[in-house]
């Protein structure tokens, strides 16, 4: 239901119809329902699954490749997950209680990801030192948003723009 729930949410946002979500998975709407009494139940339940699956492939990637690229790597897919979050912002800040424990849930996850991925990558001079995660995660949060005739290439070539900043300023950039 939830794998449903995130296919249908990425394309008609968290607002889409339940019955859709609901074919989707194969159940019916009264299974989905006794599962999720509410669709911000769901919605928060969609939301940390993609949270998790996120933040475990910093882990992932700091293992497969070297730091630098997976950062720069991480750092797209975090993009990626932004993007696809359609409705979610408006959907945090409607003043359900289900959405209340999701920013911190979002920044105890993905802050331990992203220092991860930013002090290997420091540690080999590859990126600066002085770096927040969460500062990172918001500009990229920021430029993943989709405007009028953006797409996903431009997220992209702004996300590399934003990477080369962080490089500004090491012993690779020949400051320091």
């Amino acid at each position: 239901m939830l794998e449903a729930a995130k296919a249908v949410f990425a394309e008609s946002g968290v607002d889409a119809p339940v019955r859709e979500i609901a074919s989707r998975a194969g159940v019916g709407i009264a299974t989905l329902f006794r599962r999720f009494p509410k669709r911000s139940d769901l919605i928060a339940a969609v939301f940390r699954r993609e949270v998790d699956a996120c933040a475990a492939d910093a882990a992932k990637l700091a293992i497969e490749h070297p730091p630098a690229e997976a950062l720069t790597l991480w750092l797209r897919r975090y993009a990626e997950f932004i993007a696809t979050k359609r409705g979610l912002a408006a959907a945090l800040h409607s003043g359900d209680p289900a959405f209340e424990s999701l920013p911190d849930y979002f920044r105890a996850n993905f802050e331990p990801a992203l220092r991860l991925l930013l002090d290997a990558a420091a540690a080999t001079g590859e990126v600066r030192r002085d770096i927040e995660p969460y500062d990172l995660l918001r500009a990229i949060g920021n430029l993943s948003v989709p405007r009028d005739q953006d797409g996903r290439d431009h997220t992209r070539r702004m996300i590399d723009l934003l990477i080369d900043g962080l490089r500004y300023g090491t012993a690779r950039d020949g400051a320091e």
